[in-house]
C-alpha cells in the first residue's frame, strides 16, 4: 500500500471535540476571573496611552516618537474598500467558524481556515485602501523594497552586508535593512529577480505566508497529540487581532516562515513515532525554516525556547538532532557567503541605540510594549493566557511538560518577557512580537465552549476597531 500524501498529514482531529476538564470548568468558578483578567489588560492599555499621551506634550522633556501610544500609529478614524468585507468575514467566522472546525474533515478545515485568514487579512489591509493600506505599504523610504534596485550582485551584497549596517555613513542601509539579517532582504531580493516587482507583488507575498499561521499553530497543537483543542483553536487563529499587521508588514511573513517551521518539527516527530517516510524531508525542512528565521530577524533567535518544547512534546530527538543539523547549514551558508549573525546581531545593537532608541525610556516601555502585544493578542488570549496560568501554576496544577496547550502557550510568554526586558524592542511591538504572540492562540482552547463566539467577536471586535480609528505604521 503506498504512503499518504506527507504533506496532507497535519494529524486527524476527531471530527467531534470530546470533553476536557480544562474546557467544562463551572462558568460561575472562572468567567469573573477572565473578565476580571481582560479588565486589568485594558487598565494597562489605559495607562500605556495616558503616559504617552502626557509624554507627548510639548516641552515634557519625553521623547517616546509614537503618536498614539502604545500603538505605533496616527489617531485617523476612517472607512474604506475592505470595511464592509471585513465585517462580513469578522460574523461569518463568529457565527459558523466554531461549527465548522469541529464538523469539517480536518484537512477541509485547515483549508478553510487559511482561506478565511486570508480574505480577513487582505479586507483589514485595504480599510486603508490600495496604495496605503496594502500596495505602497512596503515601499516606503525606510522598507526593504527602497534598497532592493541597488543590489545587483546579492553575493557582493551578504560580503558587505554587516559594514553598512551602522547609520551616519554615505551607503548605510535604511531603517529595516539594518535592522535585520540580510535575509529578510533577500526574500524581496528574490521576488524581484522572479519579475514580481513592486510593492503589490511584496504585499501579497507577505499576506500569503503570513495566513500561514492560522494553519500552523492549530496543525502543531494537533499533531503534538490535543487534536480536540486544535479545532477550538482554528477559529481564534483565523480573527486573530495581529492580522491588522500581518497585512502587511513583513514581521507577518516571519510569522508566518517560523510558525511553519515549528508545525513541521511537530510533524516530523510524528513521523518518526509511527516510522513515516516523511519524518525525515519535515525535519530538515522544518531545520531550514527555522535556521532561516533567525536571518529575518535577530530576535527570532528566541524561538528556540519554542522549538524546544515542540520538541519535549514530540518526544523524538531524531526530529530535533535533523533540525538542528538543517538549521547549522542554513548558518553556515551565511558565513561562507560572508556574513556571520553575531557581528550583524553587535552592529544593530550599536546602530540601535544611533536612532530613536537612544531617547525612547526604557522605564516607560518595559511595560507599555506590553500594551501594545495586548492590543494586537486581543482579549480572548488575554483570558485564556489567566486560565493557562491557573492551570499551570495553582492548584490543581495540570502537567505542563505532558500538554501542548500549556507547554506552547507558557514559553511563548517566556519569549515575550526575554524580548520585554531586553530592552531591544521599543515601540512597535504589536508587529515585531507577532512570531512570538500567535504562539499563545493555543490558550484558546481553554475557553468553554458556550461562551467562544462572545470571545471570536471580542477578537474582531478588537481589530476592526484598531484599524478603523488608526493608521497603523510600517
Amino acid at each position: 500500500m503506498s504512503e499518504p500524501n506527507p504533506a496532507a498529514r497535519l494529524a486527524e482531529p476527531p471530527a467531534r471535540e470530546p470533553e476536557h476538564p480544562a474546557l467544562d470548568r463551572p462558568a460561575r468558578r472562572t468567567n469573573r476571573a477572565d473578565l476580571l483578567a481582560v479588565a486589568v489588560a485594558a487598565v494597562l492599555v489605559a495607562a500605556a496611552t495616558a503616559v504617552g499621551l502626557y509624554y507627548n506634550r510639548p516641552n515634557s522633556g519625553v521623547v517616546i516618537f509614537v503618536n498614539s501610544p502604545p500603538l505605533f500609529a496616527d489617531w485617523l478614524p476612517h472607512v474604506g474598500p475592505g470595511s464592509v468585507f471585513a465585517v462580513l468575514i469578522a460574523v461569518a467566522v463568529v457565527v459558523q467558524g466554531p461549527a465548522l472546525a469541529v464538523r469539517l474533515p480536518w484537512r477541509r478545515a485547515l483549508a478553510a481556515g487559511y482561506l478565511a485568514s486570508l480574505a480577513w487579512i487582505f479586507s483589514l489591509a485595504m480599510v486603508d485602501g490600495w496604495s496605503r493600506g496594502f500596495a505602497g505599504h512596503l515601499t516606503i523610504p525606510q522598507e526593504y523594497l527602497h534598497e532592493v534596485p541597488g543590489i545587483t550582485d546579492i553575493p557582493r551584497m551578504l560580503r558587505e552586508f554587516s559594514s553598512r549596517i551602522l547609520d551616519f555613513q554615505p551607503n548605510s542601509w535604511t531603517t529595516h535593512v539594518s535592522g535585520h539579517p540580510p535575509g529578510a532582504t533577500l526574500v524581496f531580493v528574490w521576488l524581484d529577480r522572479l519579475g514580481l516587482h513592486g510593492g503589490a507583488w511584496a504585499a501579497t507575498a507577505v499576506v500569503l505566508v503570513g495566513s500561514l499561521v492560522a494553519v500552523a499553530v492549530p496543525a502543531t497543537v494537533a499533531l503534538l497529540g490535543r487534536a480536540d483543542a486544535a479545532r477550538a483553536v482554528l477559529p481564534f487563529a483565523v480573527l486573530t487581532p495581529g492580522a491588522v499587521w500581518i497585512g502587511v508588514s513583513a514581521d507577518g511573513l516571519f510569522a508566518g516562515v517560523t510558525a511553519t517551521g515549528l508545525a513541521l518539527l511537530a510533524l516530523s516527530a510524528k513521523g518518526f513515532a509511527g516510522s513515516r517516510r516523511y519524518a525525515v524531508p519535515a525535519g530538515l525542512a522544518a531545520g531550514v525554516l527555522l535556521g532561516f528565521g533567525i536571518f529575518l530577524s535577530y530576535g527570532l533567535v528566541l524561538l528556540g525556547l519554542l522549538a524546544v518544547a515542540v520538541a519535549v512534546l514530540g518526544k523524538q530527538w531524531r526530529a530535533a538532532a535533523l533540525a538542528i543539523a538543517a538549521a547549522l547549514a542554513v548558518v553556515g551558508v551565511f558565513a561562507w557567503t560572508g556574513f556571520w549573525w553575531l557581528d550583524g546581531y553587535h552592529l544593530v545593537v550599536e546602530r540601535y541605540y544611533q536612532g530613536v532608541a537612544l531617547v525612547r525610556p526604557y522605564s516607560y516601555w518595559v511595560w507599555a510594549d506590553l500594551a501594545a502585544v495586548t492590543v494586537a493578542l486581543g482579549p480572548a488570549v488575554v483570558a485564556a493566557l489567566r486560565r493557562g496560568l491557573a492551570d499551570a501554576f495553582l492548584p490543581p496544577r495540570r502537567t505542563v511538560f505532558a500538554d501542548p496547550v500549556l507547554l506552547l502557550g507558557v514559553a511563548a510568554l517566556l519569549t515575550i518577557l526575554f524580548a520585554d526586558l531586553s530592552g531591544l524592542s521599543k515601540a512597535e511591538t504589536e508587529r515585531i512580537w507577532l512570531p512570538f504572540g500567535v504562539w499563545l492562540l493555543p490558550l484558546t482552547a481553554l475557553l468553554p465552549r458556550p461562551g467562544r463566539r462572545w470571545w471570536l467577536a471580542a477578537q474582531a471586535g478588537t481589530a476592526l476597531a484598531v484599524n478603523h480609528l488608526l493608521l497603523t505604521g510600517w
